[in-house]
């Protein structure tokens, strides 16, 4: 009897802590948001590992869309495989909290698509925030482990779910079940990403057809008949309604009626506008490679009401927009995304002693050139410094991401890969022009001994010593 009791203690107690660990991390009550005004995406851009990373872009009316931080990457993950693909932006109820949650795959950076299809990473990818800007390093949350031969987790989703006072977490997992190995939506309860309930199947299509990517919209009352309305990629763009999030779900219908099937797109991305009840359906157009479409509709529960949109009635930035969400953004929200991220003017290098010639790219390499052609190679946006105070960096207009840094003192435009090697070769200190103070030269960081200079029209980083060296180090920043 006492081991009776001390085992029903130990239950006991354990139960209590448990309870005690969940309840602190419950989010605050939901609170009336300020009205939104604006719109930011997180998505990733395509197969590199600096493609597979979180990038943010941002819109004022849902269809024009600027990219942010110069099209550059915003957050890079330093977990699991190192890239991420498929983020989700999660807002808190209350508004003072926010997560991106994204799949740790990295194709390309040592894993294959089969490799990761049948024994990829388990785990998810999570920052936290709370004010959109400044974002925690990021973790890894485990979802799949507990799922038996669970062999991947992809493409994660969250919504708030009111009827259990918590988020309702769901991605696709390949799993061996009832004589099928296939992708099925999974889902599991959590109240701050970092711990999960036991997962279970949350969507499961007849016979061996896959299920890869879905995502829920609320919507709100007296706009179709359902509250939620989910969009999956199941061979069709699969458009279900329910009234409960973990309750039954009807079909409703598929987007085949506008030619649009799970075989051209994927990665439904939801949008509604902030001032009246109409709807985007993002779709990643990953089989032609174009990045996302928008599709609209007045009714999301109703398949017959998407339409395509006009031609020339959307723009989709400067980098190809591929499987992400979209947050409605508040004013105070939108002011700290856009002070944050601020839009850095295009200009060119023009050379001192060739004064017909400016800096440009040309096959990765850099050198100075009569009548660049297209003009965007030589474009370019001084940003502050990867390392260091007062410094600058020089980021390519048609490459967003990419820099002039030196390798073994010559110039090259490369993607930032995020060490700190990159970083200091990519960052110089711009001072007054060595052969004329009115101009400009770019000091190196990593050698401060050493200038950006031109010789026999290609870029080196070279010491100066005479009058020549100083006019070949010499540039003027125009616009």
């Amino acid at each position: 009897m006492s081991r009776v009791l001390a085992r029903l203690c130990a239950v006991a107690v354990a139960a209590s802590l448990l309870f005690t660990t969940w309840s602190a991390a419950t989010p605050k009550e939901a609170a009336a948001l300020d009205p939104t005004v604006g719109y930011l995406m997180a998505h990733f851009t395509g197969e590199s590992s600096t493609d597979q990373q979180i990038y943010f872009a941002h819109s004022t009316d849902g269809l024009r869309w600027t990219d942010l931080n110069n099209g550059g990457l915003v957050l890079r993950s330093t977990v699991g495989t190192r890239g991420v693909r498929d983020p989700a932006l999660v807002r808190s109820p209350a508004g003072d909290r926010y997560w991106i949650i994204a799949t740790d795959l990295c194709i390309g950076c040592g894993q294959d698509w089969s490799t990761a299809i049948n024994n990829g990473s388990r785990n998810l990818v999570v920052w936290e925030s709370t004010d959109l800007v400044n974002w925690s390093a990021p973790w890894l949350l485990n979802v799949a482990g507990a799922i038996p031969d669970g062999r991947n987790a992809w493409a994660p989703e969250a919504i708030w779910n009111p009827a259990t006072g918590d988020y309702v977490l769901y991605w696709a997992t390949n799993v061996p079940l009832n004589g099928a190995t296939k992708h099925r939506i999974y889902s599991a309860r959590t109240a701050n990403f970092r711990s999960v309930t036991t997962p279970q199947v949350y969507i499961n299509r007849p016979g061996n057809q896959e299920i890869i990517d879905t995502q829920i919209v609320e919507v709100p009352a007296g706009v179709g008949a359902y509250r939620y309305v989910r969009a999956s990629r199941d061979g069709q763009i699969a458009i279900e309604g329910s009234n409960s999030i973990l309750g039954t779900w009807t079909s409703l219908g598929n987007l085949s009626g506008i030619g649009l099937t799970g075989a051209q797109v994927e990665g439904p991305m939801w949008m509604k506008y902030n001032n009246r009840n109409e709807w985007v359906l993002y779709l990643d157009q990953y089989s032609s490679g174009r990045g996302y479409l928008p599709v609209l509709t007045t009714d999301p529960s109703s398949p017959g009401s998407y339409r395509l949109p006009a031609s020339g009635s959307y723009t989709m930035g400067g980098t190809k927009k591929r499987h992400g969400s979209i947050l409605n953004l508040t004013a105070a929200e939108q002011n700290r995304v856009l002070t944050r991220w601020p839009a850095t003017a295009v200009n060119r290098i023009q050379s001192y002693n060739f004064q017909d010639r400016y800096v440009r790219h040309y096959d990765y390499d850099v050198r100075i050139d009569p009548n660049v052609s297209p003009a965007q190679d030589g474009q370019w946006r001084l940003v502050p410094g990867l390392v260091g105070s007062g410094t600058v960096s020089i980021q390519s207009v048609n490459f967003p991401g990419h820099y002039l840094r030196h390798y073994g003192y010559d110039f090259r435009l490369e993607a930032n890969d995020g060490t700190a090697t990159f970083a200091a070769d990519a960052t110089f200190r711009q001072v007054a022009g060595l052969a004329n103070s009115s101009w400009t030269s770019f000091q190196s960081y990593s050698h401060p001994d050493r200038y950006v200079r031109h010789y026999s029209y290609l870029l080196r980083l070279d010491p100066v010593s005479d009058a020549q060296s100083r006019a070949d180090a010499t540039f003027r920043v125009t616009s």
